[in-house]
């Protein structure tokens, strides 16, 4: 790469100060009130069954093109997005019956005995469209901005902030983390299920080294991707060797260390405030926020890779606050409450967790009524303030999700056990959102793969806004095809 348009690069992606986290909740909205169009012609009109090239492309102009406008071509007027997508949905929910009949719930099981919790687990681990939706959501609005970011329609306010302030690229990295521990809750509920006692720590801290080795190795061939291929690059974004990808690889084996004191402290949100507290207290009482932002570099790689380094425990604990939210929304909940008051439950559950964090997050990052700390938000260093807001933000989006999810698929939650489960949530799952949840894994490293190619072949900072949108939706038809494919030959690399 010529290092003049290299130094323009970095230069283009550097010292951005963001935007408000009112602007980032309009954008972010549109995910959900695509979803809510999708579900309005779903179960009204049964437009996505059978799926048909008809039904094929509105799936992708809505949960694809939608989320890829809003960052780009609708990024000044987001509500105005929001509203050609909201005002059809409202229109056929008031004027069209839904087609398929509500089925009249089974009456709860009754359990005799105190193991009511250790039923099968694949009675207690349902399948959950809103969280399907959720996490592919997640997906693609971050794959949509790791390319987008580098032409001149991704506005800057959109991009990484550079030591302090919101952005709609930082609330995706902590996304991304979070939505992953709310489905490491799977193994957890698995585990409790079984009624087995839990393994001992050697053996989980191997197993879970072995399932972080393909992102460690994932990491280490982009560290030589940009190093040998001399790509532009953010230093101060996770430090000179770190990336993303080492964070997330990193996880498993403390994410299993702290699980040991589940036993002790058997809330998950409780262990994320207690990291997030002590290393926010440990930020304000020594020199380490400012050796983090503002310190030379030195020889040695902690200094070096300092941001990667200390904002890891910023990432675990927004994934062990995934982590507590999925283990409360995730199993059927019907061992001794009818379905719909399971549903009742999640959704009260939610919506507490909206609060907590909510109010948390006022408090630590306002002067709130004279009793607020007024942290500023720091995604470099994943303070407490970033923490609470990753974790603020993403149980709302689990909350709009799981309420359109609940008006327009009743029968989703309605019906207990796995008969016919797989037709009513195919029925109500976007298929794209599926294919992109399924395949999150590859589809993400493939989009890194078609970014790196575009940059290295396209001077992405001299391209005009009707080219750029050429190649961001084919960039997004690949994408979405390549997941669509993964799909169909059964192929599922989650994250």
């Amino acid at each position: 790469m010529d290092s003049e348009y290299k130094a323009r690069k970095e230069a283009f992606v550097s010292n951005l100060s963001g935007s408000s986290i009112q602007d980032i909740n309009l954008v972010a909205l549109v995910a959900s009130t695509a979803v809510l169009l999708w579900s309005a012609l779903q179960s009204r009109l049964s437009y996505f069954t059978p799926y048909g090239p008809a039904g094929l492309l509105t799936d992708f102009i809505l949960n694809v093109l939608g989320i890829l406008f809003a960052t780009t071509a609708y990024s000044s007027a987001p509500l105005l997005l929001n509203i050609f997508l909201v005002t059809p949905a409202v229109l056929l929910f008031l004027t069209q019956p839904a087609l398929r009949s509500t089925q009249k719930a089974k009456p709860p099981r009754k359990q005799n005995s105190k193991n009511a919790f250790s039923q099968d687990s694949s009675e207690s681990l349902p399948i959950h469209p809103f969280l399907t939706t959720y996490r592919a959501a997640m997906m693609i609005v971050t794959c949509v901005a790791i390319l987008a970011v580098d032409f001149p329609i991704f506005p800057r306010r959109f991009g990484k902030v550079e030591n302090w302030g919101t952005s709609l690229m930082d609330l995706g990295v902590g996304s991304f983390v979070f939505s992953a521990g709310v489905v490491s809750a799977r193994s957890v509920i698995k585990g409790r299920a079984s009624g087995s006692p839990k393994a001992a720590l050697v053996p989980r801290l191997v197993g879970s080294v072995r399932h972080s080795v393909p992102l460690l190795v994932l990491g280490l061939i982009r560290l030589w991707s940009v190093k040998g291929l001399d790509y532009a690059e953010h230093v101060t974004e996770y430090g000179v060797h770190w990336n993303f990808f080492f964070t997330l690889g990193f996880l498993p084996p403390f994410v299993e260390l702290f699980d040991s004191l589940a036993a002790l402290i058997p809330a998950y949100e409780a262990l994320a405030l207690g990291i997030m507290v002590l290393y926010q207290v440990i930020l304000e009482s020594t020199e380490l926020k400012s050796y983090i932002l503002i310190s030379p570099r030195g020889p040695d790689l902690l200094s070096k890779n300092r941001e990667g380094i200390f904002s890891f425990l910023g990432y675990l604990a927004i994934f062990l606050a995934g982590r507590g939210i999925g283990t409360r929304i995730i199993p059927r909940g019907t061992a001794s409450k009818s379905p719909q008051q399971a549903r009742k439950s999640v959704l009260i559950s939610l919506g507490l967790q909206v609060i907590f964090w909510s109010t948390l997050f006022f408090f630590n990052s306002y002067y709130a009524f004279g009793y607020g700390a007024n942290i500023l938000v720091s995604r470099r260093l994943a303070n407490m303030p970033y923490v609470l807001w990753v974790a603020a933000f993403n149980s709302a989006q689990l909350l709009l999700f799981c309420l359109i999810e609940t008006v327009f698929f009743p029968t989703v939650y309605r019906m207990t056990g796995k008969e016919g489960e797989e037709e009513r949530t195919s029925f109500a799952t976007s298929r794209i959102l599926h294919a992109f949840n399924r395949g999150g894994l590859a589809v993400f490293l493939i989009a890194n793969l078609l970014t790196g190619a575009v940059n290295l072949s396209i001077p992405t900072l001299d391209v005009n806004t009707p080219q750029a949108m050429v190649i961001l939706v084919v960039y997004s038809a690949i994408l979405t095809g390549v997941a669509l494919g993964m799909d169909k030959a059964n192929i599922k690399l989650r994250l």
